[in-house]
């Protein structure tokens, strides 16, 4: 069974969201893959993905703010 295993970066509150409105966060989960939390932009983005990336039907465009992926720097593995 998947499971969450722990947060990478700070938690929401430590990056000043009080009231819940704004709460992107990673996750390292037991297969070693991560969950991301964000704002959902699939139709907003898509047809601007580079002529090299590509999105299959299962998968949304999420987006996370700069300070989530910076302040969670730290906490990602190398390997």
């Amino acid at each position: 069974m998947l499971k969450i295993l722990r947060r990478i970066g700070a938690a929401p509150r430590e990056r000043g969201s009080l009231s819940g409105a704004n709460c992107p966060d990673i996750f390292e989960l037991s297969s070693g893959d991560f969950l991301v939390i964000g704002t959902e932009m699939t139709a907003v983005l898509d047809s601007g993905l580079p002529a090299d990336a590509a999105r299959a039907d299962h998968e949304r465009i999420v987006v996370i703010s700069r300070e989530t992926l910076i302040r969670a720097k730290a906490d990602i593995p190398d390997a």
